[in-house]
């Protein structure tokens, strides 16, 4: 008889649920220098988007760097890396992607 491939209780990694976010891909015609122009990129998306914003979870692939720190520890044999659980759950619905991933913002709207 055929054996389950993960035990009850223990669901296989899967894709996290993004309904609700929205995705703005920037790729500007030079790269970017470093995170701080890249997040400054970023900033001047949401606030186009979203007007008053937070930011709460990014990913610096030229550092190997994710906001908040550690959060993929917990996540090693997941599909989804920490920073983008954290985002998702708390309150992100803005994901900004500069050069195709390089740089990983997520954002939450603000009310003022």
């Amino acid at each position: 008889m055929p054996q389950d491939p993960a035990p009850p209780g223990c669901p296989l990694p899967s894709q996290p649920d993004d309904t609700g976010l929205t995705v703005i891909n920037i790729s500007p015609p030079q790269p970017v220098d470093d995170y701080r122009e890249a997040m400054a990129l970023a900033d001047s998306a949401a606030r186009n988007y979203l007007g008053a914003s937070m930011l709460i979870a990014w990913y610096d692939r030229d550092r190997d760097f994710e906001s908040p720190q550690h959060a993929s520890e917990c996540h090693q044999d997941s599909a989804v890396p920490g920073y983008v659980d954290y985002g998702l759950s708390h309150g992100a619905t803005l994901k900004v992607v500069i050069e195709l991933g390089r740089f990983v913002f997520f954002y939450m709207p603000v009310e003022l």
